[in-house]
């Protein structure tokens, strides 16, 4: 704590803190407090794809030679690896949030209220009986999985370059290598995260969109991470794989009148109306482990599975993207990888406490 302390005595040295809080005053308080924890905490270089080219130069076939694997075995394995990606990246953490031994030094400016975000692999620290993280909070809890494979991958690579590689940049290009491996894109993946040392449960509730969402509250939510209605709809389109729980569709196969008689009778075979709630249906049902541009198509047929989903294709602003995607699979992928590297550019605020962890699951 001396040096959080440290931080307020030097803001409280300049008096600005206890100046009237006009506009200048606050710009120049936010300034200082940004500047004094640049120097006491590390702030974020640029993403590089060449940042282990001489401390880890074989980081990417560790992370292939885990994933190939471990997706050979069960395909379903490189969807949850994308949305555990997805779901790490995607939360931001305001102070009030935040769960961490470390949290006094942010309370100092009230104009900074996204001090951690993004690609920092806060989703795969373990709660314990002071740390509440992110791994149980509702989108998660029962659904998010392959914590396992990303363990293997850093017990590899901490073997090859000791406390060199951080979990965040595991995750990333597992992630990528999920899609590849399932048949879709790749792409260079720009590396240098590190893993933060604050997460948050109530943010993860607060930031990840649910499966009952709106097209307008979808947009608004990508676009609160600087992430347009195009870049939205191209990365809904990885649930071309993986699987949803009976709980998270009921209510469209029962009773929504935009869905498909068919497809809907279908699902109700093995999701009743009551009980079931843990029975898994593909988001695809016709390549359901092939990452492809189906996904598009059968939104165009009103064979999306959750209500999300076919809102992307419901006579509003992104039908005219979902039938392009639906007739250019190749439009479809380069725009989703663009997506993806953009995505994983979202990261923690200058001043986050970060680490390259030695055990994903846990702070050093």
């Amino acid at each position: 704590m001396l040096l959080y302390d440290g931080v307020y005595a030097l803001l409280n040295s300049s008096r600005l803190i206890n100046r009237p809080p006009g506009m200048g005053f606050l710009l120049a308080r936010s300034y200082i407090v940004v500047a004094a924890l640049c120097v006491v905490l590390p702030c974020h270089a640029k993403l590089s794809t060449k940042f282990y080219a001489k401390t880890c130069p074989n980081v990417e076939s560790i992370v292939r030679a885990v994933m190939a694997p471990a997706v050979a075995a069960e395909p379903r394995m490189g969807a949850s690896i994308i949305r555990l990606f997805f779901h790490d990246c995607f939360v931001n953490v305001s102070p009030s949030h935040l769960s961490s031994p470390l949290l006094s030094v942010y309370l100092a400016s009230s104009l900074i209220t996204t001090l951690a975000q993004g690609c920092d692999a806060s989703i795969l620290l373990d709660d314990t009986p002071t740390f509440t993280g992110e791994k149980n909070a509702g989108a998660n809890a029962n659904s998010v999985r392959g914590y396992e494979v990303i363990d293997a991958i850093k017990t590899r690579a901490e073997a090859a370059c000791k406390a060199t590689v951080s979990c965040a940049d595991i995750v990333a290009l597992a992630a990528r290598d999920a899609v590849n491996l399932l048949g879709g894109p790749t792409w260079s993946v720009p590396l240098g995260r590190k893993d933060s040392r604050v997460a948050s449960q109530s943010a993860a509730n607060a930031n990840l969109p649910g499966p009952g969402s709106s097209a307008a509250s979808l947009v608004a939510a990508f676009a609160a991470k600087g992430l347009s209605a195009r870049e939205m709809t191209a990365l809904s389109g990885a649930h071309t794989v993986g699987r949803a729980r009976c709980l998270f569709f009921r209510g469209r196969i029962y009773g929504e009148p935009n869905i498909n008689a068919t497809f809907a009778a279908a699902r109700q075979k093995t999701c009743p109306q009551t009980g079931g709630d843990g029975n898994l249906a593909p988001f695809d049902d016709q390549t359901p482990d092939t990452f492809d541009n189906a996904y598009y198509a059968n939104l165009v047929a009103q064979r999306g599975l959750m209500h999300s989903d076919q809102e992307l294709f419901n006579g509003g602003s992104q039908d005219a993207l979902v039938r392009k995607y639906s007739g250019n699979a190749k439009i479809f992928a380069g725009d989703f990888a663009k997506a993806m590297v953009k995505m994983g550019g979202l990261l923690p605020a200058a001043g986050t406490p970060t680490e390259v962890r030695l055990n994903c699951r846990m702070l050093n």
